[in-house]
Formats: structure tokens, C-alpha cells, sequence
């Protein structure tokens, strides 16, 4: 990539429960790839005083899990509605990737980007994960049900297709969980498609024969004491591993351009 190419946008989950996971993500996209970044982590307090989000919840006392109090609908994550501002905070320009922050990448993601179709609003993987009832994960979080399951938690967005006008903040701040997750402002034939390598979830997807190139700890992830034998877990270990060697930076609003090291790198 040329030196003044254009950064990749990147905007990660974040959950005050597992903010090291945020960090490793984006650690392992920046590992994997010499492109320019820009990184930004969904905080919901930081959303909440730019005046960008305002959904109340509560925490559940039976559960431990949150409660949206416009939907009555429990939910997981404190991302789970705030990945759907990606297009107002990119004031509706450009393309940008939104990950769950369970996810590491495995390979240089200007693979990814270069799938990017103006056609489509939005891409991702489009799973055939159905839960029949409502159960718990590996950390004991609740599994819960609902259309188009994970669909959201890996999505290129074109910010600047028209359709994607229809998700203004306000629409994220009062429209239904459900409606949300299911992408339900855009026509089916918007949602452009990924293979499933980047969005693996182990028991979901089918099995590979290489590692994949994105993959999604979604039953729980390593950093959980309970978790420490998921599958792919010795992956995550290794770019744990690496962060600390690198001096265990946070990458939350971070410019990072190594394309002066590739220059120099070519010629040596």
C-alpha cells in the first residue's frame, strides 16, 4: 500500500467486563498488517456524553445481565446497540469495520477491505445460527435467540450508501433490539455477503482445514478463567503474549501508521 493510502476505520466493542479483550483484538489487527489504522472503541459513557446515545437499561437481578428498558429485551453486551451508530459517527462516509470485541484477527485485514462493494450497504457473515431456546455461554452470560444471530457482530458498513441514512441516532437510541441485529432498514439484497472465515465461530461454522482468518470467541473467550480451553484459545494466548511485549498499549481513538517502516523495509 502506498504511504499516504487512506487508513482503515475500525470501530471495536467495548465492555467494561472484558476491556482487555478490545485491546487484543485490535492488536492483532495491527500485527497482521502494514496498512494505516484508525481505532475507536464503542464506550457507551463517552456515546452517552456526545450526546450520541441515551437508551436506558438496567441490570437484571435475577441474571446479572442487562435489560433494555425500551424493548424489555435482555442483551449480553454494553455494544450491543451502539455498533448500529457506526455510520453517523462516520457522518454517513467511507467504509468502516465493526467487531465484536470477542474476535482476533489472523491475517492482514486490507484482505478484507478489498471485498468492499459500493453495491451493498453492509457485509458480513451471514450465519445460520438459531438458537431453539434461550441458554447460557461458557462465562455464563445468556445465549439468547433472536433473527439473523451474529450476523451484526462482524459487519463492513457502507457508511455512505443511501439506505443507511435510515439508521440515524436516534433510530438506534428507540428502535427495537430485534429490528436492529436484523439490519431491518435495509432490503435483503443490501447485505452483501462474507465468507464465514471472517466470522468464525466454532460449533457454528463449518470446520476448516487452516486457522481462520477472523475468529470469534463467542461462547466465552480465554480471559475468562472458566474459558480457558475454548477452541482457537492458544491463538488468543499468543497475541495476549505479544501485546505485553509491546508495552500493553491501548489502541482506543489511535492513529497507527507503519508505512514508513514498510518503505524502509523495502529497502534494506
Amino acid at each position: 500500500m502506498a504511504a499516504n493510502a487512506d487508513p482503515f476505520v475500525v470501530y471495536i466493542g467495548f465492555d467494561s467486563r472484558e476491556a482487555v479483550a478490545s485491546d487484543i483484538a485490535a492488536a492483532s489487527i495491527s500485527r497482521h498488517t502494514r496498512h494505516p489504522l484508525k481505532f475507536y472503541y464503542l464506550k457507551h459513557r463517552g456515546l452517552r456524553k456526545a450526546g450520541f446515545f441515551q437508551r436506558p437499561w438496567i441490570v437484571d437481578s435475577d441474571t446479572g445481565n442487562w435489560r433494555d428498558l425500551l424493548d424489555s429485551k435482555p442483551f449480553s453486551t454494553e455494544f450491543s446497540h451502539t455498533r448500529f451508530l457506526v455510520p453517523e459517527l462516520q457522518k454517513f462516509r467511507g467504509w468502516a469495520l465493526f467487531m465484536d470485541a470477542d474476535m482476533i484477527f489472523q491475517n492482514d485485514i486490507t484482505k478484507l477491505f478489498s471485498k468492499c462493494d459500493d453495491k451493498y450497504a453492509v457485509m458480513c457473515v451471514k450465519h445460520h445460527h438459531e438458537p431453539t431456546v434461550d441458554t447460557s455461554k461458557m462465562d455464563g452470560r445468556s445465549q439468547l435467540k433472536y433473527y439473523r444471530k451474529n450476523w451484526s457482530s462482524f459487519v463492513l458498513w457502507n457508511c455512505s450508501h443511501p439506505s443507511n441514512r435510515g439508521i440515524t441516532k436516534e433510530k438506534v437510541n428507540f428502535m427495537a433490539g430485534r429490528d436492529l441485529h436484523s439490519f431491518s432498514w435495509l432490503k435483503d439484497e443490501e447485505i452483501g455477503a462474507l465468507s464465514f472465515n471472517y466470522n468464525y465461530i466454532s460449533g457454528v461454522s463449518p470446520i476448516l482445514s487452516d486457522k481462520p482468518s477472523v475468529i470469534h470467541y463467542t461462547e466465552g473467550g480465554p480471559w475468562f478463567d472458566e474459558c480457558k480451553n475454548v477452541p482457537y484459545a492458544d491463538l488468543w494466548d499468543h497475541e495476549l503474549r505479544l501485546w505485553h511485549e509491546d508495552g500493553s498499549p491501548n489502541y482506543d481513538h489511535q492513529f497507527i501508521d507503519r508505512s514508513l517502516d514498510k518503505i524502509r523495509d523495502a529497502a534494506e
